[in-house]
């Protein structure tokens, strides 16, 4: 308790705080220490794991949205003593004559048995079933067609036609990705309830194991910021460390999956994954929230140990 006593003892008296050859009272290589620089790291991990996910369900339910809502189906479904290829023909005309429409397609029979075929099987013959035949309408960048007028429109001249403007799936789209963005910001508060449990009990150790130096100390006179500071500076660095660490393995873990994305881009299996969960590419938005995370994660740190010094010393007559 010799000299390192004496040094931090006179820190305490000196008006700046810090001895001439600061010492920590904390050990600063410990198994402790080594022990909570990988929880720490893991911790990280995971939150950036699962900001990386937010990120990326944000980004792909805005992209699904804009492409579902510039786009408008009327469906043609057969009817008794009607021709539905008139129809059809019929309906996109009215459709192309809107204001604000880009573009239309119909949907020949044969595309129309080729969008069954995923449900129902190759090699079916469905000239006998009463397949309604699609119309996709595209809407024009920054243009908002009346589609109650083309809804009256179609259905006063093909009376079997139906427009769908998609917009309860783009509600319910909506309500999915909020509840993802909600689940993952929950997560990544109990990944730091986790980490302040975690300090904590670090934090109590170490002012164990010292716990007669902090008495010395605190008896001499030294103050109770002084002796919290050491500790805080100890835990913030072993924060930093250990965020560092997990946030960059996760920064890792998103390059390599949006290379592998790039290099198998085209593929039939990079489309059907691209169609669900994008690109994998969090951007640079997405890897400065990271490093975000990681100076919040050395925050936590510190001022949990900070808090928890304060208590032990409260309790120290």
């Amino acid at each position: 308790m010799s000299d390192e006593t004496d040094h931090a003892a006179t820190a305490a008296d000196m008006p700046g705080g810090s001895p001439p050859g600061p010492q920590s009272i904390v050990p600063r290589d410990t198994i402790a220490g080594r022990a909570l620089i990988a929880v720490i790291a893991i911790m990280t991990f995971l939150a950036a794991l699962t900001l990386g996910a937010v990120v990326l369900i944000r980004a792909t339910a805005t992209e699904w949205q804009s492409e579902v809502a510039r786009e408008v189906t009327i469906q043609v479904r057969p009817a008794p003593g009607r021709d539905i290829e008139a129809d059809v023909k019929s309906a996109s005309a009215i459709a192309a004559a809107q204001p604000g429409v880009a573009g239309v397609r119909p949907y020949s029979k044969a595309e129309t048995t080729r969008l069954l075929e995923p449900w129902l099987g190759t090699g079916l013959t469905f000239d006998d079933l009463p397949i309604p035949r699609l119309i996709v309408v595209r809407i024009a960048p920054d243009a908002a067609p009346d589609l109650g007028q083309l809804a009256k429109a179609v259905a006063a001249q093909v009376p079997s036609a139906t427009v769908d403007d998609h917009r309860g799936w783009i509600d319910r789209m909506r309500g999915m990705a909020q509840t993802s963005v909600v689940i993952g910001l929950g997560l990544m508060v109990l990944v730091l309830i986790a980490t302040v449990l975690s300090v904590t009990f670090a934090t109590g150790g170490a002012m164990a194991a010292n716990r007669a130096i902090i008495e010395v100390l605190h008896f001499v006179g030294a103050k109770d910021g002084f002796i919290a500071g050491q500790f805080q500076r100890h835990f913030l660095l072993l924060g930093l460390i250990g965020g560092i660490i997990g946030g960059a393995a996760a920064m890792l873990l998103f390059l390599v999956a949006g290379f592998f994305g790039d290099r198998f881009k085209g593929t039939g299996g990079e489309e059907q994954v691209a169609a669900l969960f994008g690109s994998f590419s969090i951007g640079i938005a997405g890897y400065a929230a990271i490093v975000g995370l990681v100076v919040l994660i050395a925050v936590v740190t510190a001022g949990a140990s900070r808090l928890t010094v304060y208590r032990t010393l409260g309790s120290i007559e």
